[in-house]
């Protein structure tokens, strides 16, 4: 059985395979949620990472955040005003998720128009058909000149 507590007393600490194995997640993304800014660790005399118990928490929050598609920048974005030296709280997760609610009900929208325009789509990837309702709405890319164009909002 895990200790609690350290032998002076204070809350003991976790080791990143032991974050891992109790988060569901591998430690090589742990680690690269550390450098992402998402989760922070101290070191120990022996140069090893050592979290928190309530690291658990934040992993769980980062987890159905990236399930429900919130981009990883994100989620460190909304995160970062949060200290790093306690659990989340439940007055904490409706702050978060409200700042992501009308992000996710846009997506949800974009997917449902998507859906029910579905069975007028030849599935031809021509981008620039003026009827294609799906990927190239009123022609609008056709100014863009020949060539295929992104037609999602913030897509690259």
């Amino acid at each position: 059985m895990t200790q609690k507590t350290a032998r002076d007393g204070a809350p003991r600490q976790l080791t990143v395979g032991e974050v891992a194995e109790r988060s569901g997640v591998a430690v090589s993304t742990l680690h690269f949620y550390e450098t992402k800014g998402l989760i922070e660790s101290s070191r120990n005399r022996g140069n090893q990472r050592r979290y928190p118990r309530s690291i658990l928490r934040r992993v769980a929050v980062i987890k159905v955040a990236q399930r429900t598609g919130i981009p990883l920048g994100e989620i460190a974005e909304a995160l970062s005003v949060l200290p790093h030296d306690r659990p989340l709280t439940a007055k904490d997760w409706k702050k978060l998720s409200a700042t992501w609610r009308h992000q996710l009900d846009e997506r949800i929208a974009r997917l449902t128009k998507l859906r029910d325009q579905l069975d007028g789509c030849i599935g031809c990837g021509c981008l620039s058909m003026q009827e294609c309702p799906l990927r190239n709405p009123l022609d609008a890319l056709g100014a863009e000149g020949p060539g295929a164009r992104l037609l999602e909002p913030g897509a690259s």
